[in-house]
């Protein structure tokens, strides 16, 4: 299939049509231009999407762990041995006791829902790169101090160093009925995780003083489990759920966000699907500027027959003439690709300034900010769809040029 040199230099000669020629020039380049917008936008929504998924796992898992065991009636008295057998199972990397409650803060009057965390003290140093102000290491058994998330911080206009008062209802019983009981806490740290669900909400202290907030004494209401697979995590914790059948359910990433990363993964298909379609479209101008191109050398091919030139030949200059205008297509709308996600985020603000409208919404799209994470195995595929296509549209025009009767088309010149 390698061109000889004559071969070569008609199909150069071809690729750039003299001045009569201009509107097959033209043609040519819109295919070209078509190509590369096509690859564009499939290696640019494909690798957002990717980042999408990434993002959204690694920022849930790191703030939730692989898998949750929730006790029934969440309160898990035995946790310290159920514990030792989580951190027994093979597979399992890290096991610590949590606690998670639905309650309410106020400050200067402003009242939001929020749910408490207690961690223990390795959990609360993970938190570290994700502080903005203030020290999380402040946080400590008996200080009342608490870190926050950065939207819940903004919805209650507190800063560092303000005291915050977490309500909870379920108080201390009196003769005149059930007392909310009210403790105040120091803002030592603020942080913003990346998700917006949980940078509203999350009130982060240590275990102990979740206990003592709570009334639950030496009990928790859950294990945060991490696995060295997560794609595995409920084969590594099958014998465990078996063994605490009746006790205690367990949940992993897959269960708890099912229904999200479901909703990802049929629309990433669906996308490429879509944008595949976009790609072939531009690959139909490539078949149209080569039948235009064929249609205007009748001639030259009928005397380059006559001279010698072999069906092969013919076949091999028409079908080198269209990939190539594929491929440079190709090849452009990587790098326009790559250019566009490398200053995506400049390009966002961009239009919203341009529009007046917010297309980054953290409170609907859960992240701060727009993601991406190119997949090379993805790129190569979108690479090697947009080569074929462009490939099997040249099949037709090059036939065409090759069945070419020098005959018939010299008879009356």
């Amino acid at each position: 299939m390698l061109l000889s040199p004559f071969e070569w230099t008609i199909a150069k000669r071809y690729m750039l049509p003299g001045r009569g020629e201009a509107f097959i020039a033209l043609v040519a380049g819109i295919s070209l231009f078509a190509v590369m917008l096509g690859v564009a936008a499939l290696v640019i929504v494909m690798s957002v999407m990717n980042g999408f998924r990434a993002e959204l796992f690694d920022k849930i898992t790191g703030l939730n762990g692989h898998a949750i065991i929730q006790a029934y009636g969440g309160r898990l008295d035995d946790w310290k041995s159920v514990l030792q057998d989580v951190r027994e199972t093979p597979g399992v990397t890290h096991a610590s006791p949590l606690i998670e409650q639905p309650l309410l803060a106020s400050f200067n009057g402003r009242v939001e829902a929020i749910l408490v965390r207690g961690n223990t003290r390795q959990d609360i140093d993970e938190l570290r790169p994700k502080v903005l102000s203030g020290d999380i290491g402040a946080l400590g058994p008996g200080r009342d101090n608490v870190a926050i998330g950065s939207q819940l911080a903004q919805n209650l206009g507190a800063r560092v160093g303000d005291t915050i008062t977490v309500i909870n209802p379920a108080g201390r019983a009196t003769p005149f009925g059930t007392v909310p009981r009210q403790i105040a806490y120091t803002i030592s740290a603020i942080f913003e995780i990346g998700v917006y669900d949980y940078d509203q909400a999350y009130v982060i202290m240590p275990v102990q003083d979740a206990q003592t907030l709570l009334l639950t004494g030496d009990t928790i209401s859950m294990i945060e489990v991490t696995t060295d697979d997560p794609d595995r995590v409920d084969t590594i914790l099958a014998p465990l759920e078996q063994k605490l059948a009746g006790r205690a359910v367990v949940s992993d990433w897959k269960k708890i966000n099912a229904s999200l990363f479901e909703a990802l993964a049929v629309e990433r298909v669906a996308m490429f699907v879509v944008l595949s379609i976009i790609v072939l479209v531009a690959v139909f101008n490539i078949l149209s500027s080569l039948i235009m191109l064929v249609r205007a050398k009748t001639r030259d091919i009928a005397i380059l027959r006559t001279m010698g030139a072999t069906r092969r030949s013919l076949l091999k200059i028409f079908v080198t003439t269209g990939f190539l205008i594929g491929a440079l297509g190709t090849v452009a709308g990587v790098a326009l690709g790559f250019v566009f996600l490398y200053f995506r985020q400049p390009i966002v603000h961009g239009v919203e300034i341009l529009t007046g409208q917010n297309l980054w919404d953290p409170s609907i799209r859960f992240l701060t900010e727009l993601p991406s994470r190119p997949d090379p195995v993805e790129i190569v595929v979108i690479c090697v769809m947009a080569l074929v296509f462009s490939f099997v549209a040249t099949l037709y025009p090059a036939m065409k040029a090759a069945s070419t009767d020098p005959v018939q088309v010299l008879r009356y010149e």
